[in-house]
């Protein structure tokens, strides 16, 4: 994919999806450094960063740091994230939904604000947010990371917009119903999860769920010259055929609404 040379910053490179991306960069012939609150790998080849990404001031540093030291960002993708508190709004404990918020979505547009910089002044780029989870359909039980998700996919959106002048591109993933840390979350959390979340996490145990590896070849993709023309689209890792798309296909998508969060005007 012509990764080879390319510096990227990963955040929540310990998580089950974040460790396949980062292996998967790794294999790429991609510099990899991680940010977060572990550095989640022994590989000698990854350069681990303890950083609070809800922490502006932190990551501001712990960016400045890496461009220092590399002399330049290529690639940034945001996979840390939370999905706490488990059950419905009303019974929530605010201090956790504020913080799932942090994390999910402030930490997104903290590492947003931190790279983009460097990156406008090469102007070249490619950043891949995270998203799914409710973000496309209400997710009862689950509204703090539903709705932060929801609000990743909007800066998505608007960023693509605003740094394409600067040759950056800026998409979101959706990984599909993965098997990590998350589910087992789920499961310890019971009823308040919900009797189909809870029947989904049980039955995904037992079956197996989507590999991380299909979200981290998805990353690696639009990190790519061969996603090139593709910015500001949310796309799903296990039900977009992504893996087919030539360039004329790319080209079709950038020029509609295709892989965006719309309204669908109602017809009586």
């Amino acid at each position: 994919m012509e990764l080879k040379g390319k510096v990227a910053v990963v955040t929540g490179g310990a998580g089950g999806i974040g460790s396949a991306v980062v292996r998967r960069l790794l294999d790429e012939g991609v510099r990899v450094v991680t940010i977060g609150r572990r550095r989640g790998t022994t590989d000698k080849r990854v350069v681990g960063v303890v950083c609070d990404v809800a922490n502006f001031s932190a990551v501001e540093r712990a960016v400045k740091g890496v461009a220092r030291r590399f002399k330049k960002i290529d690639i940034l993708v945001n996979c840390a994230g939370v999905q706490a508190p488990i059950g419905p709004f009303a019974s929530n404990d605010m201090k956790e939904w504020e913080k799932n918020i942090a994390i999910n979505l402030f930490g997104t547009a903290h590492m947003c604000k931190a790279v983009a910089p460097f990156m406008m002044k090469r102007r070249a780029g490619s950043i891949v947010n995270f998203s799914g989870g409710g973000a496309t359909g209400s997710r009862p039980n689950f509204s703090a990371y539903a709705t932060a998700k929801i609000g990743v996919v909007k800066l998505t959106e608007i960023l693509a917009d605003e740094l394409a002048p600067y040759r950056i591109r800026v998409n979101a993933v959706a990984p599909g119903a993965v098997n990590t840390k998350m589910l087992r979350e789920v499961l310890r959390a019971g009823a308040r999860a919900g009797a189909g979340e809870l029947a989904g996490a049980k039955q995904r145990a037992k079956e197996g769920g989507v590999p991380p590896e299909l979200a981290a070849e998805l990353v690696a993709f639009l990190a790519s010259d061969g996603a090139a023309g593709l910015s500001g689209r949310l796309i799903s890792a296990p039900w977009d055929g992504w893996k087919k798309w030539t360039k004329k296909d790319i080209k079709r998508i950038a020029a509609s609404d295709a892989l965006k969060l719309r309204r669908m005007p109602i017809s009586i």
